[in-house]
């Protein structure tokens, strides 16, 4: 895979030196309200998903980058899932570690993400699920174009309340 990068971040493959930091990003259960899971992942698993992570995706529907400083340093990671390629749409999901948010490396990757998915996918369009007390996220993805398209009342359940969900998306 090419690397997409730019004067703060690349977006690249994983690699098999991401596992510690794929396993505490997979296994925080704070984050997992978000992703709607509710078990941890073992390292074996995410290293037999790292190994495999080539598959294309016309395959296996989703891909998952890399966010990493320019010192090479893992930042975070983005993915595209639910991808279609007959509607040509993919859905982006961003996490940037606790310690590295703030420093513009989430609105740098959403934009190399947006690049990638334009040029080697020839894709019309991304979407984005994001909780609505995720402030800093719909913020984000406003700054680059994207607009609130629906809203699914109730959907998620944590917490032990229910949350409302938007759908953010950009025609690009």
């Amino acid at each position: 895979m090419i690397n997409y990068q730019n004067k703060l971040v690349i977006i690249r493959a994983l690699e098999p030196e991401d596992l510690d930091f794929l396993f505490d990003t997979e296994n925080n259960t704070d984050l997992w309200k978000y992703s709607n899971r509710f078990h941890p992942y073992s390292k074996n698993l995410l290293k037999d998903y790292i190994a495999n992570s080539d598959k294309d995706i016309f395959e296996t529907h989703q891909i998952k980058f890399t966010i990493s400083d320019k010192h090479e340093k893992a930042v975070g990671f983005i993915d595209l899932y639910d991808f279609e390629p007959l509607h040509h749409r993919a859905a982006v999901g961003l996490m940037i570690s606790n310690v590295e948010r703030g420093k513009g490396f989430a609105k740098a990757a959403l934009e190399l993400i947006e690049s990638f998915a334009k040029e080697q996918l020839q894709l019309h369009q991304l979407y984005a699920h994001i909780a609505e007390e995720n402030q800093h996220s719909i913020r984000l993805f406003e700054s680059l174009g994207f607009i609130l398209s629906g809203k699914k009342k109730d959907w998620n359940f944590y917490d032990g309340k229910f949350h409302d969900e938007l759908i953010y998306q950009k025609i690009i």
